[in-house]
């Protein structure tokens, strides 16, 4: 009585109920009858429908109950039914359903009760929104999940797949009119708030859902749009973009340049391709590092002059007795006619050098200031070769505007976090100068005093060991 109580007092138009559907369930969880059982969920949907609301009834297990008792798994709908409840939703809470199977069960179910249905679906066989849409297709009008399919064990059914394939796949209305194209911010949103990495692979909303990087792919795509996306990816707010690698074929390069506004000269594309070939052989990979790849094309347009050159660098890590582990690091940076010598110290020996080289840049580019690294991922790409093996290092680095990566590698992991790190600052230069779809070849400062470059310190850069 007190939980409904509860519920009452919380002032919510609606109340959700659990109930127990599997008689293993009622004897062996819950430990009570199952005529009590069906009493407690009557009595419970009554109770919060009398109080004016709206009451959905979860009936929890109730797939494993209808194959082991189907006349009692319909029964505690049934008196969820009488209780009041609006919406009866089955739940396949164990995720070991497979569609065909859950669409049957639920075609059964609404042809019996005549009712309004749901589904709650988990993903323990990878079928989490493939039995949510099989639910839909036998007759369930309220599906429910969680955005990025995020819960516990495998996750829930992920409503930023199962929304724009119920709207654009299967012809319902979910959302508001307008609303489905704000399905990839959400997602995104999300995942920035529960502070995990964004799924790049999820469907639809994903970062590499309308990526190509074939050279098939792209010839096609660069003829027609359609050729190798099943949806135009706006209409649910991504984005198509085209992905530079050792498989791709000259119209990559000349669509990355294109989407980059990077005007090249003949010959350009296939050098330039030549270059990510033997740069992905040294052991480079440029899928996510975008932003490496859009400074190839930018450093081969005419006229166009780095803002910095970093001529010497220098990282030492030591402990001195009695003291805790120092990391230091030393750059030597030409900017235009000046030559700038910095030293600073951090917990790493990476966060030494990316210090330093902002200490010595903030002065003439005030916009370094707002650059952060936000991620620092290191991988060793032959593990048989001991400390000799070949490093690369993918660094993410954002501002207020937003984030972008690049990459380095070397069998001296330092000089890959450096050649990552310069590109870092250097991309984010150009970025916050002009937006790269319009005219990244003019290059920051063109035409204007280093102290005039736009910029103000927000944030500290991350640490990075």
């Amino acid at each position: 009585m007190y939980k409904r109580q509860a519920l009452i007092a919380a002032g919510t138009p609606a109340c959700t109920v659990v109930g127990k559907t599997s008689t293993l369930h009622v004897t062996q969880v819950v430990r009570t009858t199952l005529d009590e059982n069906l009493k407690m969920i009557e009595e419970s949907v009554a109770f919060l429908a009398s109080a004016g609301r709206e009451v959905l009834y979860d009936a929890e297990h109730f797939f494993d109950g209808y194959r082991a008792d189907a006349a009692y798994a319909l029964e505690t709908l049934k008196a969820a039914q009488r209780g009041g409840a609006r919406v009866l939703v089955l739940c396949e809470t164990n995720g070991g359903g497979l569609p065909w199977d859950v669409e049957e069960v639920v075609r059964l179910i609404c042809r019996e009760l005549r009712h309004p249905i749901g589904i709650h679906a988990h993903d323990d066989t990878g079928c989490g929104v493939a039995n949510s849409l099989a639910a839909v297709r036998g007759g369930a009008r309220h599906v429910q999940g969680t955005i990025n399919g995020f819960g516990e064990r495998c996750g829930n059914a992920n409503l930023s797949v199962i929304v724009p394939n119920l709207e654009l796949k299967l012809g319902y209305r979910a959302l508001a009119p307008g609303k489905l194209a704000e399905v990839t911010e959400l997602s995104r949103f999300v995942a920035d708030v529960a502070n995990v990495a964004h799924d790049s692979h999820m469907a639809y909303v994903g970062r590499s859902a309308f990526a190509h990087k074939g050279g098939i792919h792209v010839a096609a795509m660069r003829r027609h749009a359609d050729s190798y996306q099943h949806i135009a990816p706006e209409a649910v707010g991504n984005v198509m973009r085209v992905v530079v690698s050792e498989l791709s074929g000259r119209g990559a390069v000349l669509s990355k340049a294109e989407e980059l506004g990077v005007s090249m000269s003949e010959g350009a594309d296939l050098e330039t391709l030549n270059e990510i070939k033997a740069a992905e052989a040294r052991g480079l990979s440029f899928e996510s590092a975008e932003a490496s790849v859009a400074l190839m094309l930018v450093r081969r347009a005419a006229g166009y002059s780095p803002p910095f050159q970093v001529l010497d660098y220098q990282a030492q890590v030591g402990k001195r007795q009695g003291t805790e582990t120092f990391a230091e690091g030393m750059v030597k940076v030409q900017v235009g006619g000046q030559v700038l010598h910095t030293v600073a110290d951090a917990n790493g020996p990476v966060s030494a050098l990316d210090a330093a080289l902002r200490k010595a840049l903030a002065p003439m580019y005030p916009a370094v200031e707002q650059m952060r690294l936000a991620d620092y991922k290191v991988r060793i790409l032959d593990g048989t070769d001991g400390t000799s093996a070949i490093t690369r290092v993918l660094i993410d680095s954002r501002d207020e505007h937003g984030s972008w990566g690049t990459v380095g590698a070397s069998t001296n992991i330092i000089e890959a976090s450096m050649h990552a790190l310069i590109d870092s600052i250097e991309y984010g230069l150009l970025k916050s100068r002009v937006s790269v779809a319009a005219d990244p070849t003019a290059g920051p400062n063109r035409g204007q005093r280093p102290d005039s470059y736009p910029g103000s310190s927000t944030e500290s850069p991350a640490e990075a060991r």
